[in-house]
This record gives C-alpha cells, structure tokens and sequence, in this order.
C-alpha cells in the first residue's frame, strides 16, 4: 500500500556558513595571522564568543583593518597585557593609531621604538604573563576603539597657515605609536598562551591623539586554544579518522542493537 505523503511549498535557505577569518565589528576588521603557516586563522562562534585555533610553536600577528573614513585608536591587549608598554592592562593605556580607512598590523610585544619580540603560541607556564605573575588572563586578545576628538573649527580671521602641533605621548596615555606600514601530552592539554618570540624590526612613532570619550566605542574581545582543547569545549567538531571534521548524520546506517 502506497503511504500519501505530504509537500510543503518552502524557502531555499542558505547553508551553514563556515568558520570565517575575520571579526567585523563595526569599526575595524580583526583577524589573527599566523606567520609560521602563512595563513589566516579560521574564526569559530560558540556561545557568543569568538575563538581562534592556535598551535604551539608558531608566531602570529593581529591584522587590524578600519571600515571607518576617520583616524582610531587601538588599545590593544594579549593575555591581559597591553602590546606596547607591557602593563597590566587598562583601556586608558595608549595604542595605535589606526588610519582613515587603513591597516595596521600588530606584530608582537614592544621592547622599542625600533623593535618587538614576536608573539608566539605556548603553553602557559611558558606564557609572558605566566612568567610576570599575571596568569589569571591568558588566552584572550582585546581590542578597545577609540574615536578622535573632532578639530575645533578654525577662526575666520585667521590668515596664517593651520599651527603645528608636537607629536609628543602625553602623560595620561593619549598619545599612541603609530605603526608603520610595513611534547608531552600534558603540555598539549595546558592551556595556551602567548610568550615572546624572536626579535624584529617594527618600525614606530609616537604621534597624538586626543580621545573623544573616556569608555572605548566599541570593545573586540577574541579568545584562542588549542585545536585539542577547543574540540574538548564543542567550539570546534570532533574530527574524523580522516582528519575532517565529524557531523551529525540524519539516517546512519546500521542496526540498533538490544536493549
């Protein structure tokens, strides 16, 4: 006996999307590069979290990219601690300029003006944080935006050419270097952090940079493991024997064995 089945008439609905390389917020794009396999990280979403997937051993940038037609400051955090001056950090703290529509690539912890040490995937006792005592935070990638405060309108009586101003770091962090353009199986299971690479040159300048409002306008916040320990948290499929990543199977073949 032929069983009446029953048509609906439905939407074409578009595919899952896969994990994406890039933040967009609503002001920058943030993506996490890793040099040692000349690639972009693939950005995972899982309970309102962003997570990336890092390995040990290999360095990594954090590419930022502006969707906006005016200059931002980047305060910008690894592990708790801020990239440039290496304290315990705080959104008041300085950053880096980001430019009218521009890039800017964060390429490790600053020792100078002239150089970083680059940041570098680890277990994390092995971690920069780790070994200054401030472990608490590691693990996660912070980015606090700020809008420049808009000039002052010039005097209509003014003949003379506009006043230059001293590109100078003031006291209260507000001026910002501006970048130039340029094992065991007990450590695979620790968790992963950031240590300091080698050394290379990283150009930069100290530029100012006045805050149009105390609070950041928009904070990124990405978090990052291991591929281990993010399959262990469902952030990321259990892969298959094969290495791809397993997926629910609507009719799986077999017989259901006894009770």
């Amino acid at each position: 006996m032929i069983k009446p089945a029953l048509m609906f008439l439905a939407a074409l609905l578009p595919l899952a999307a896969p994990a994406q390389e890039a933040f967009t917020g609503r002001r920058v794009e943030v993506q996490v590069y890793d040099r040692s396999d000349g690639r972009y990280l693939p950005l995972y979403r899982h309970r309102g979290q962003a997570w990336v997937a890092g390995e040990r051993g290999h360095e990594y940038e954090i590419h930022l990219q502006s969707r906006r037609g005016e200059r931002l400051l980047a305060v910008t955090s690894v592990d708790g601690i801020n990239v440039i001056s290496g304290q315990t950090a705080s959104t008041a703290q300085s950053g880096y300029i980001l430019p009218s529509w521009g890039s800017l690539e964060v390429d490790g912890w600053r020792k100078s003006l002239d150089e970083v040490a680059r940041f570098t995937f680890t277990a994390l006792p092995d971690s920069y944080a780790a070994h200054t005592g401030r472990p608490d935070n590691v693990g996660v990638i912070g980015i606090a935006l700020f809008e420049e405060r808009p000039a002052p309108r010039p005097w209509h009586g003014w003949r003379g050419g506009e006043p230059q101003r001293e590109e100078s770091a003031s006291a209260d962090g507000a001026g910002a270097p501006a970048a130039a353009e340029s094992k065991s199986r007990a450590a695979q299971a620790a968790p992963l952090g950031t240590g300091h690479g080698e050394r290379q040159w990283s150009g930069a300048a100290f530029a100012s940079f006045e805050r149009g409002s105390e609070k950041p306008v928009e904070i990124i916040t990405i978090r990052y493991d291991s591929p281990r320990r993010l399959v262990e948290r469902g952030v990321i499929p259990k892969p298959r024997r094969d290495g791809s990543p397993r997926r629910p199977e609507p009719f799986p073949a077999g017989f259901v064995p006894d009770p």
